[in-house]
Parts: C-alpha cells; structure tokens; sequence
C-alpha cells in the first residue's frame, strides 16, 4: 500500500541558518533530499508534504520557494506548507508571496516556541481566517498542555480546516493518558481539524514503540475517526529513536486490523483530499 507522508522536513544549513539545530546536536546538520529518498526506500511512500522547519523569519519565503524549485525536479514532493508569522502585521504580504508557489498547500507557525497568548491574539486570528478564503490549511504543532488553546482558536477560525501535527505531542514514555485524551477529544468535536499521526516514534526506544504507542495511536482515531486522520513521516526528527522505515513498519502494524479501506484513508486518500494532492 503506497503512503503520502504528510510530514517531510529537509534543511540546508548552507542555504538558511536554523537556530534551533544548534541546541539539538544530532539534528545540527542539512538534511537533503537524497538522504531522505534513501531513508524512504522500501517504505511504500509515493508522495510528500514537505513541512516548514522553523526557519530563522526572515528566510521563511526564501524556504519555501527552494522547496517548490526541489519539487519540480523530482515530483515526489507533492505539497509545501510554508512557514509564516500570522502575528505580524505584514502577514498579508507575506501571504500574497507564498501564494505565487504553485505547490503551496497549507502554513504552519511553531507554537510551542513563542508564548501562549500569541496564537490567542485578534490579528493571528484572522490572519488564519485569511487561510480559508485561499483554501489552505493550517498545520497546529503545539504542545499537549496547549491542546486548550489550539481548540480556542479553531473555534474563531470555522472556515479553516486544520491538521494537528504529532498527536498534540503527549507525554508517551510517561504512559499517563490524561488530561492529554480528554483535550484531543475536545479537539477532535470540531469538524475542521484532523489529526496526523507523526511524531510519537521520535519519543520512545525503538525496541519498545510498537506496544509503547500502541493506546496513544488507538486514542487518535478513536477521537477523530478514519476519515480525519493522515500519516506523517517526521523525518528527519524521527532518528532521534528510529529510522522513517520502522516507524512506517509500525504503523502499519499497528492498524493491521483495520479494514483495507481504513488503512487506505490513514496512508494516503485524507492526505490526498485534504492536502489537495
């Protein structure tokens, strides 16, 4: 069964500075597209979303369009979602820019690196508003302990459809499932959010995940159901614990039970319905 792996990340520390790689020492290099075709190889997947890596701001465009340059070169990236700054007050510009990539399918701002309150602001708002209205997504990565905040702001933001990256990011390796399963399936209620299933593997031994992940993948489609959840590769933040293959191996293993069709909706049908692939 081929795979859309929703989440993709690739840097050039030659071509754009990432501050935050210098306080993660094994992520402190590029990650190339080469590098990742090879981790990809016998992993089934046909097809990416590249994510935003948290680009120093003023190069998040110049990102962004070095990725839909890659992507004309090799077609196996099939989507961008750009890095932008919804709180700033040039917001507008920057998205009249990213919408002249013909690929661009959706933004992400990281929101567990800046305080709280700015994804709770009136201009973040309605600049994710603005998103709809150009029928791009907004991917949430926040922490567990924001999952409150992230339904605050789908609730202001109806027309928009949303991806929640990693799960909400919960606390795997300390087994607790609460309040974390509690606020994703408040989430969840909301009919504009999907939730991607990435990663979770970049937490836990790779000798433990299968049976260590197991109630925190079952948790997520339990909350958002088959037609609201996609896959995501994490790579290369994955190789913290795993390898982009044993995570897809995983996964797989872990809904083995599930229909065809189901497996069919999490590995590639909702990422190609809901990413516009």
């Amino acid at each position: 069964m081929n795979i859309i792996d929703t989440h993709q990340h690739l840097w050039d520390l030659q071509m754009f500075p990432y501050s935050w790689c210098a306080g993660a020492q094994a992520l402190n290099r590029s990650f190339l597209l080469d590098e990742y075709i090879e981790a990809a190889a016998g992993t089934g997947i046909a097809k990416t979303v590249f994510v935003e890596c948290d680009v120093d701001s003023p190069h998040s465009f110049s990102e962004a369009m070095h990725i839909q340059r890659l992507s004309e070169g090799n077609p196996l990236i099939g989507g961008i979602v750009a890095s932008a700054r919804p709180e700033q007050d040039d917001f507008e510009g920057q998205l009249d820019q990213l919408l002249k990539l013909p690929k661009l399918r959706g933004l992400r701002r990281v929101l567990h690196v800046v305080p709280d309150e700015i994804s709770q602001s009136g201009r973040f708002v309605d600049n994710i508003r603005r998103l709809g209205n150009h029928q791009l997504t907004f991917d949430v990565c926040v922490l567990a302990r924001q999952l409150p905040l992230a339904t605050a702001l789908v609730d202001k933001c109806p027309a928009t459809q949303f991806i929640l990256d990693h799960c909400g990011v919960p606390d795997v390796n300390s087994g607790e499932l609460e309040p974390w399963c509690s606020d994703l399936a408040d989430l969840a209620r909301r009919p504009n959010v999907v939730c991607k299933i990435s990663g979770i593997a970049a937490q836990v031994d790779e000798a433990a995940s299968i049976e260590t992940l197991r109630p925190w993948v079952e948790q997520v489609i339990a909350s958002f159901g088959w037609d609201r959840v996609v896959w995501g590769g994490d790579w290369p933040v994955c190789t913290l614990k795993t390898t982009l293959g044993r995570w897809a191996g995983v996964t797989r293993e872990l809904v083995r039970g599930a229909t065809v069709e189901q497996q069919q909706k999490l590995f590639y049908l909702n990422a190609e319905r809901i990413y516009r692939l």
